[in-house]
């Protein structure tokens, strides 16, 4: 049986086993990849370069813009060369490489969305005391805290994962490295250790959902007290965006990881894996970018600038 010392190669999920779906898995996934280069890029340039967008909200959005394009380079294109290439191998380390950046970047995702829930909650229900509690050096603290807690919680995982004999072959089951598809290629006494990784953060990521949704709670009940149609408009479309994508991010992803072995397959597997890697970074900005007036008119100023 192969194990950890001689494992050299990966053998990833295809998509289609014909050269014509190949082609065509590769070009749907160079559409979704060069729409989300250029949303997220969009959004970080125009955040950046527009002084009026200059404030906490902005800033944690451009923040994420940079966590979905990193989520997205990281799966995305080696899936599309073996596509292309018609081959499934991924190197040992390259594997190991995937694991870690894309832990890193989806749980520094989670945080920031509870992050930016708080700023959302300290925005509509204490106003007059946005100033003091969001100020620019907390906005770097709590983003920093969040790239931190991400990269540390990755470090956790990668290490754990890959420390453990491999002793049912070398073949996962989703076109990209993932914890718990390297998980069943392990030794069965030998995993347990990190599946007690995953249910710790399991509780944590669990913690920061009941924040996200107690903010949420306490904000629906300040703008429905908000006597103006107006002010509720307002209101609701600065916390629908971040709602909508907290939503996508938390349902897909925590069924993915949580669901009972009895209901795996490779093909809902491979659908929720979509749904969490792929999905949300192509459409975040379009879910920011359709409610936000600010935001458009900042996109519209680049565009103007960069062409006229």
């Amino acid at each position: 049986m192969p194990n950890r010392s001689s494992m050299t190669v990966f053998l990833l999920l295809a998509f289609a086993d014909t050269r014509d779906l190949q082609l065509l898995h590769f070009w749907l996934f160079l559409g979704i990849y060069l729409a989300a280069l250029l949303g997220n890029g969009l959004i970080i340039t125009t955040v950046a370069c527009d002084h009026h967008l200059h404030t906490p909200m902005y800033f944690f959005l451009l923040n994420l813009s940079l966590l979905d394009l990193g989520t997205i380079s990281t799966t995305v294109p080696k899936s599309m060369a073996n596509s292309l290439w018609d081959t499934r191998a991924i190197s040992h380390p390259g594997c190991a490489v995937q694991v870690f950046l894309l832990t890193f970047l989806m749980s520094t995702e989670f945080y920031l969305l509870t992050v930016m829930a708080y700023d959302r909650y300290v925005a509509i229900c204490k106003p007059l005391h946005y100033g003091t509690l969001l100020g620019s050096r907390a906005c770097v603290h709590m983003a920093a805290a969040a790239w931190g807690s991400g990269f540390l919680n990755a470090v956790l995982h990668t290490a754990n994962t890959f420390s453990l004999p491999l002793c049912q072959g070398n073949a996962v089951d989703q076109f990209f490295c993932e914890v718990p598809q390297i998980l069943k290629l392990s030794c069965s006494d030998a995993y347990l250790r990190e599946v007690g990784v995953l249910v710790v953060n399991v509780f944590v990521h669990f913690y920061c959902f009941v924040f996200i949704v107690l903010s949420y709670v306490q904000i629906f009940r300040a703008v429905l007290r908000i006597p103006s149609e107006q002010g509720q408009h307002k209101a609701f479309s600065m916390c629908l965006p971040h709602l909508s994508v907290v939503s996508l991010f938390i349902s897909s992803g925590m069924f993915a990881y949580l669901k009972p072995p009895s209901i795996s397959s490779p093909s809902l597997d491979l659908m929720l894996a979509v749904l969490y890697s792929v999905v949300p970074p192509a459409v975040n900005p379009l879910i920011y970018s359709m409610r936000n007036q600010d935001l458009r008119d900042g996109i519209k100023k680049l565009i103007t600038w960069t062409f006229i």
